[in-house]
């Protein structure tokens, strides 16, 4: 393809949604319910053009583009923006295109009546807007401007319904937790700079690669450099401790949900360590402090989802353990599995929170313990939530087994084997959980008074799209190592060894007999009814309130952070009001007591000694002009006694 006109496509990507995003917030009133079209068809327009990048690159007939242009001049330095496309930006393009193309269908019929429909559409627009810029982006500056933006726009989609108190919250609390991390991430870029005096992507790899082969780059500097950018993404992907944020965004849209666990905001932070992990190759501590961090994310939060129940928090809690999988991946050197699990995660458990919104639609409530036999009245929720539960829970050939697998195997051939122990008992967490999940809501008997309805074709549709990817994506991504060739492309000759596409036999045995077992366990407990939850929760009461209250991580953070942060804004507040506004007040008090001081001086002293000389000359005026008379008579008869009265003192005198 010619370049000007790949430039044109990867340009038009993220300007068509802009573009929606312009009109339904300018017009959206007038619009009404066709925002919602204009922004269908600008994400329509983005995902075919995504569609047809990603073929070329599977098919090589495309190859990595860069496109460059100046922005900032400083002496010898400046600052280049840009956007590119590799194999990596090609999947995230259509993971993030597709997932946002189905919300924002399904968000027809979830939405309707909503007062602000037409800026919950341009919120959509732009939210997918800064996603696929972050994607693009062929420097970190570019990539950071769009990782505000998306931050940004979950806080306003989060919030959206912001006259309920606990949605508001959330927004802040997703706002303020996510920038914690951020600020780590930005002295990471200042690092960055400082040490290569460049934020290209491939500028920086060409200049490590150097700095390591001269020794003018140290290890040490690598490690702090992975380190900072990690924070950033520990905020975005809500890895441990900055995790909090996630569970509480569900106080949103159910679509928005859907978009942000899925395909943008969360997947933001795995896609930051992909795209930097030629640095993380060569910086084994943060490579640590990444598998780490993600193989105990994954299996705190799955602890936590066991004895929720919100529909919508299960699946939050999932969505964190689920990101602890990929980041966990990632850093035991599984580029490949980290991202293809990315990839699958991203179809269904988009159709989990989707499926959740129907059921919620349907039923009207979102508490578990309500439901209870709705698959009767909601087959087509019902069967593609099955799914999306097979897929995550690791059930062959469902997308979730190939890519779980993957993960897996990287972690135990490359020797990380407790941290591979970790990950095989989040996934015996993950699959009893889930279809605990599945049992309580769409069998049995209903345990509530409810009147559930299956929800209309604008929300169904999606959910079977989204099923059918949930099934075949594993497939044909395993097939011929098209994932791999793919994800590796922009990547060069850095390669990690991840022992073999679909690791060893005892891998993959052990894969499916957990995932079986978790199955079988919440099929006796929650479908047979063979064991009860009720007495094992009685049993292990300290343990069940612990994860029933999320391991009081809030509270923690409210007495160790929250409260001395309120007691100190406090602080300061009252010294800005008695001190700071007293001393303005004062000097304004004063500057008014001199001012009367003054315009007392000015009317009694000066006005007065001004006033008494004109009144001093009027008088003596009014004296002269009496001898002005106009009769030449009276001016003889003044000039002759005058003249007598000189002649008298002068004769008095001598």
């Amino acid at each position: 393809m010619v370049e000007k006109n790949l430039l044109v496509l990867l340009i038009l990507i993220p300007l068509l949604p802009l573009l929606a995003f312009i009109v339904n917030i300018f017009f959206g009133k007038k619009l009404a319910t066709k925002s919602a079209y204009i922004s269908i068809a600008a994400i329509s327009g983005s995902f075919i053009i995504s569609l047809y990048l990603f073929f070329g690159m599977v098919s090589g007939g495309e190859k990595m583009a860069e496109f460059k242009f100046d922005w900032l001049s400083f002496g010898d330095n400046g600052v280049r923006l840009g956007i590119m496309v590799d194999g990596l930006t090609a999947v995230m393009l259509v993971v993030v295109t597709t997932v946002s193309l189905l919300v924002k269908i399904y968000s027809i019929g979830y939405m309707r009546g909503d007062s602000r429909y037409s800026r919950y559409y341009a919120y959509l627009s732009m939210f997918t807007v800064a996603m696929l810029g972050l994607i693009l982006a062929n420097n970190f500056l570019l990539l950071f401007i769009s990782w505000e933006l998306v931050g940004l726009f979950s806080y306003l989609l989060i919030g959206f319904w912001y006259e309920k108190k606990s949605a508001s919250d959330a927004g802040k609390k997703a706002f303020i937790t996510t920038k914690v991390g951020d600020l780590g991430f930005f002295i990471g870029l200042m690092l960055i700079f400082t040490v290569f005096g460049t934020f290209n992507f491939k500028e920086l790899g060409e200049l490590l690669n150097t700095g390591i082969a001269s020794g003018s780059v140290s290890v040490a500097t690598l490690n702090w450099i992975g380190i900072l950018i990690f924070f950033g993404a520990v905020g975005k992907s809500a890895q441990f401790p900055l995790h909090v944020w996630l569970p509480d965004a569900m106080e949103g849209p159910t679509p928005v949900s859907a978009l942000i666990h899925a395909a943008t905001m969360v997947a933001a932070g795995v896609y930051l360590v992909a795209r930097t992990f030629f640095i993380y190759m060569h910086a084994p501590l943060a490579m640590e402090v990444v598998a780490y961090t993600g193989a105990f994310t994954a299996i705190f939060a799955a602890s936590m989802a066991l004895v929720a129940y919100d529909i919508k928090r299960v699946l939050a809690f999932s969505t964190v353990s689920q990101l602890g999988y990929m980041i966990m991946a990632l850093g035991v050197g599984g580029y490949t599995a980290g991202m293809f699990h990315l990839t699958t995660h991203a179809f269904f458990k988009a159709l989990l929170f989707l499926g959740a919104g129907s059921v919620i639609h349907g039923a009207g409530t979102q508490d578990i313990r309500e439901m209870g036999g709705l698959g009767k009245k909601m087959k087509i929720t019902m069967v593609t939530f099955l799914i999306a539960c097979l897929a995550i829970a690791g059930i062959p050939p469902f997308s979730g087994f190939y890519s779980k697998e993957e993960v897996l195997s990287a972690a135990f051939n490359s020797g990380h084997y407790l941290i591979y122990a970790v990950g095989t008992l989040t996934a015996l967490i993950t699959a009893f959980y889930m279809f605990r999940l599945f049992f309580m809501t769409f069998t049995g008997k209903m345990r509530s008074e409810l009147h559930p309805h299956e929800s209309p074709k604008t929300m169904t549709i999606p959910l079977m799209v989204l099923a059918l990817l949930s099934v075949v994506s594993g497939v044909l991504f395993v097939s011929g190592h098209s994932f791999e060739k793919l994800v590796y492309f922009g990547l060069k000759e850095a390669v990690v060894p991840e022992g073999g596409h679909g690791g060893s036999h005892f891998v993959l045995y052990m894969s499916l007999a957990v995932a079986v077992l978790g199955i079988t366990l919440a099929f006796f407990m929650y479908y047979l009814k063979k064991i009860s939850p009720e007495y094992l929760a009685e049993k292990m009461a300290p343990v069940h309130k612990l994860l029933l209250n999320k391991y009081y991580i809030d509270e923690l953070y409210e007495i160790v952070f929250i409260n001395p942060s309120k007691r100190l804004a406090g602080f300061f507040f009252k010294f800005d009001q008695k001190i700071v506004d007293g001393a303005v007040n004062g000097s304004g008090f004063m500057t008014l007591l001199m001012s009367k001081i003054q315009n007392a001086f000015d009317k009694g002293y000066v006005d007065g000694a001004v006033n008494g000389a004109g009144w001093i000359a009027n008088k003596s005026g009014e004296l002269l002009k009496q001898l002005q008379t106009g009769f030449v008579q009276n001016y003889i008869l003044i000039s002759v006694v005058g003249l007598f009265i000189v002649i008298m003192l002068r004769v008095i005198f001598k």
